[in-house]
């Protein structure tokens, strides 16, 4: 099978001969005599489009033969016009080509291998060896954007055995024989099967988006192109959105959230006093008790139902206290005690009660799936 997209990858329609058609899972699997489909490999997916009056939905390379996924069946023998999803392929190679730029770069600058690819449908990731900070990686986007605005060719070639020996390329394993290299000038030489611009002008732009420690290196996501386009315009909207929440300028925002949270903790912290004195209150309507207490209340969140019940212990209102709160036909609960240890109790209550949830020694909190009555007799069950 020749194979079309390594000839030219502007290639967005071509005339073959359908060799094979065989039903497959969800469609047919069709080979021809050559494509333009590149198939999914080395982190790039694969290409989409049409293949005579059939939908192209996949592509993939198996036992040497190049197979074409589609919703119907083609007569073997017959003509047939390939149309490339040409959007989703010029995306693709700008994704590409932008990576090849940083990893280049990263790796010249830093030593770094790129250890993993992934060309996802809305950004890409590369994996690192080695941990680059924030400065770091900004720097090597510029550097990368530079590649972009100086509009070099991209060379893709084959060399001879004896220059390939020669040459300083990077690769995830060593390779002989019909070796495709790319070149962008000052930036990147690798072994690649992927396809790519002809010149770094057409990326448009490299951004880096974020930045993550991984597997004892870092993970990079990356959008080039139309996507870094879009990138830009939605989180443009969304910072106009913003703006207008908090009546700031967009140049603003970030000092108006602070400001927001500021206040947000300090009422946080207000209400939080003022739950601890309502909490205060509500014990004091207890005698001291070696028995077990169980309370229901209306309305307490988990952290809610943990300080009441850390009160209630502490004051001794009980030997075993268990505070209850429903919510959306269940109860939330806090177990606590500070003379007994109450995971065993709480498990046990969980498996009569259907419940979910542990803690530690002297606190437990989870929810229950049972009616009032049910945890009543439960709880007290088999109180000593």
């Amino acid at each position: 099978m020749e194979q079309l997209y390594y000839e030219n990858s502007y290639l967005k329609s071509f005339m073959c001969t359908v060799i094979s058609c065989e039903p497959g899972k969800g469609g047919y699997e069709i080979v021809l005599n050559q494509t333009a489909f590149y198939p999914e490999g080395g982190g790039q997916p694969a290409d989409t489009g049409v293949l005579g009056n059939v939908r192209v939905l996949d592509v993939h390379e198996k036992n040497g033969r190049i197979i074409h996924y589609t919703d119907g069946p083609l007569k073997i023998g017959s003509v047939a016009e390939g149309r490339i999803d040409w959007q989703r392929r010029f995306d693709h190679m700008q994704q590409h080509t932008g990576e090849h730029i940083l990893s280049g770069l990263i790796h010249n600058h830093f030593g770094y291998n790129n250890v993993g690819f992934h060309l996802g449908e809305d950004e890409v990731t590369i994996d690192f060896d080695g941990v680059l900070t924030l400065e770091e990686a900004q720097e090597m986007e510029t550097e990368a954007n530079k590649k972009i605005y100086e509009d070099l060719p991209v060379r893709i070639f084959y060399p001879d055995q004896d220059e390939l020996e020669k040459l300083t390329y990077r690769s995830k394993k060593e390779l002989t024989g019909n070796v495709r290299i790319v070149e962008v000038p000052g930036a990147d030489i690798c072994a690649c099967c992927g396809t790519h611009v002809e010149r770094t002008g057409e990326i448009g732009c490299i951004k880096v988006t974020s930045l993550i420690h991984y597997k004892g290196g870092i993970r990079m996501t990356i959008v080039c192109g139309y996507r870094a386009l879009e990138d830009y315009r939605h989180k443009q909207q969304e910072a106009v959105k913003i703006s207008n929440l908090l009546s700031a300028k967009i140049s603003e925002i970030g000092t108006a959230v602070e400001k927001l949270k500021e206040e947000s903790g300090a009422r946080a912290s207000k209400i939080s006093g003022l739950y601890r004195e309502l909490f205060e209150a509500w014990a004091g309507e207890f005698p001291e008790s070696d028995d077990r207490l169980l309370v229901w209340k209306k309305d307490l969140a988990p952290n809610q139902l943990r300080d009441f019940c850390t009160i209630l212990c502490q004051e001794k209102k009980g030997r075993i206290v268990l505070v209850c709160s429903e919510k959306d036909g269940t109860f939330q609960y806090a177990l606590g005690s500070t003379e007994v240890d109450v995971r065993t109790l709480s498990r046990d209550l969980n498996g009569r009660l259907e419940g979910r949830g542990g803690g530690g020694p002297s606190l437990a909190q989870g929810t229950f799936r049972a009616s009032k009555d049910a945890v009543k007799a439960a709880f007290w069950r088999d109180n000593a």
